[in-house]
């Protein structure tokens, strides 16, 4: 089964946001690294990146593919979990916890917590 915890905000493209203060941390779902496999590779970006909504900033390699991850939303990377670069299978282990890959802060949190709630992702997932 695959977790969605509550108090988190989600997107479409799987991807979840937890705000912590005026800066959110951005990682993938469960559910997204349930459908990669084992994740093998990560190409973070930079600290200080200013990203637009939709912009492409890493990108995950699995056994299985290679897939982007977008922006949720407009602002600025002000971290990078740097863990990854030796351990990209903690996206796998702990996608919510130690598997987070870049902490940011959005230019508008409006449209993070107009975002996708744990049930409405779980609806999308569902189908």
């Amino acid at each position: 089964m695959t977790e969605v915890p509550e108090g988190l905000y989600y997107t479409k493209e799987h991807e979840w946001m937890r705000i912590e203060g005026d800066e959110i941390f951005i990682g993938i779902t469960d559910h997204a690294q349930d459908a990669l496999t084992d994740i093998v590779y990560i190409e973070l970006p930079a600290e200080d990146e200013q990203l637009e909504e939709m912009t492409e900033f890493a990108i995950v390699e699995s056994v299985k593919s290679a897939s982007p991850i977008f922006a949720p939303v407009s602002g600025t990377i002000t971290a990078v979990n740097e863990a990854l670069d030796d351990a990209p299978e903690l996206m796998n282990q702990d996608p919510y916890g130690k598997g987070w890959i870049i902490k940011f802060r959005p230019d508008d949190m409006v449209t993070v917590t107009s975002s996708l709630s744990a049930s409405n992702y779980l609806s999308i997932i569902a189908e």
